[in-house]
């Protein structure tokens, strides 16, 4: 399965700067493996030192939160659009 991840600005440096790049994967975990071979370093930007989604680290597929939609074995249909938003925090 063809889709498009989008990066957040702070990943940019492992994608050439571009904000969306290509990935193949029917899960959001083989599309994780897609985005390493071709980018290297971005899954452990996205993946903690036990192989899961960092906390602080929000996916979306199309516009599902995949902590709701089965995590890393989420699927990920074709021509599907892949968010990588890092959560944002702090504030008075």
């Amino acid at each position: 399965m063809s889709v498009k991840v989008r990066i957040p600005t702070i990943l940019r440096t492992y994608t050439g700067g571009q904000a969306e790049v290509p990935a193949e994967g029917a899960t959001l975990s083989q599309v994780i493996e897609s985005l390493e071979q071709n980018h290297p370093g971005i899954a452990a930007r996205v993946l903690d030192d036990q192989g899961k989604l960092r906390r602080f680290v929000n996916v979306y597929v199309n516009d599902d939160d995949v902590r709701f939609e089965g995590g890393l074995e989420a699927a990920t249909p074709d021509g599907a659009g892949i968010s990588i938003i890092p959560a944002v925090a702090g504030g008075c």
